[in-house]
């Protein structure tokens, strides 16, 4: 392995497919953390409710997809939920069905607690001056828990690209599947992968400085 001669040549050999696999990488990341987003408000906020009705299914939906893998869920939706259903779902829908879902469960949880993290006496004292619940959650409590929801919502945005990288398994044609197209094109995966963990990095390093920058906002 010491005389193994480097040759960085390969991984220019079809910039399109890199292109199209940063593109996909790219719209999936955003789709499914918008998707996971929402999900995450609505699920977080049934999470606060009395009625058990509505927090044991959206408790049941969150710990399942916190507490399994997140390839496994990818294989299921692709291989089981077909079977299940009985209607045919392609991989592009599998993938990101499994992807949002789980951005959603970990969003659920980050809106939960910060919503909860805000002290009780605030929601007391805005109920004592005569507020409404809404005018409450709207006016006292999301301004302060949005600024401490941002920061571990931004990390779960960093995991949530690296994740995408899953995608390969069931075919979908992000930059991971691209690049295992060109190994056993070139027969050069130490070069294509090498290339591709520094893409990867070019990219999430940024972000990863930006979280830090939001933590350290939120403790002063």
């Amino acid at each position: 392995m010491s005389d193994y001669q480097w040759d960085f040549s390969s991984v220019t050999l079809h910039p399109d497919m890199w292109l199209l696999g940063l593109l996909v990488t790219a719209v999936y990341s955003i789709a499914t953390i918008f998707g996971g987003l929402v999900i995450g408000v609505v699920c977080g906020m049934l999470l606060l409710s009395r009625h058990r009705v509505l927090v044991a299914p959206i408790s049941g939906y969150v710990q399942v997809f916190r507490c399994t893998p997140l390839l496994i869920q990818i294989i299921w939706f692709y291989y089981a939920l077909p079977v299940v259903v009985r209607v045919e779902i392609p991989a592009l829908l599998a993938a990101a069905l499994g992807l949002t879902l789980y951005m959603g469960a970990f969003s659920a949880e980050i809106f939960r607690a910060g919503i909860m993290s805000i002290d009780k006496g605030q929601w007391q004292a805005a109920r004592a001056i005569g507020m409404l619940p809404w005018q409450v959650m709207g006016r006292v409590v999301l301004p302060q828990a949005t600024r401490r929801m941002v920061p571990p919502f931004v990390n779960q945005s960093v995991l949530q690209l690296k994740n995408t990288s899953l995608l390969s398994v069931v075919a979908v044609p992000d930059l991971m599947y691209n690049a295992s197209l060109l190994v056993s094109e070139t027969f050069r995966p130490l070069e294509i992968y090498t290339s591709l963990a520094a893409a990867y990095f070019v990219i999430l390093y940024p972000l990863q400085k930006l979280a830090k920058q939001l933590e350290r906002r939120d403790d002063i």
